[in-house]
């Protein structure tokens, strides 16, 4: 296992919802948002960015240690720990089209 706090940052594993696109994030600095973290990681697991009708798809990370949804605004440092597993999961509107 790699010591990835000498860098000050920590080591996480991200994944969507249904489990089948992951990635390992090392060296994520303790002072980025959580919200840094799910932007950075979208493209490197080839998450859409729009709904099939091409609307914006905004996600949201559930930590699964404690099983709680996790504010953009939160820091890594006061939220995570050292290999903590994050489900990525987009926010669905519901109802229709507005004119």
């Amino acid at each position: 296992m790699i010591a990835t706090f000498e860098k000050r940052g920590i080591g996480l594993l991200v994944r969507d919802v249904s489990g089948q696109k992951k990635v390992e994030v090392r060296n994520v600095p303790v002072d980025s948002t959580i919200g840094e973290v799910v932007q950075g990681s979208l493209p490197k697991m080839g998450l859409p960015n729009t709904d099939v009708e091409g609307r914006p798809l905004n996600y949201h990370a559930r930590l699964e240690r404690e099983g709680r949804h996790l504010h953009a605004s939160e820091s890594v440092g006061d939220a995570l720990r050292d290999d903590d597993q994050l489900v990525l999961q987009p926010n669905i509107q519901a109802g229709g089209r507005s004119s």
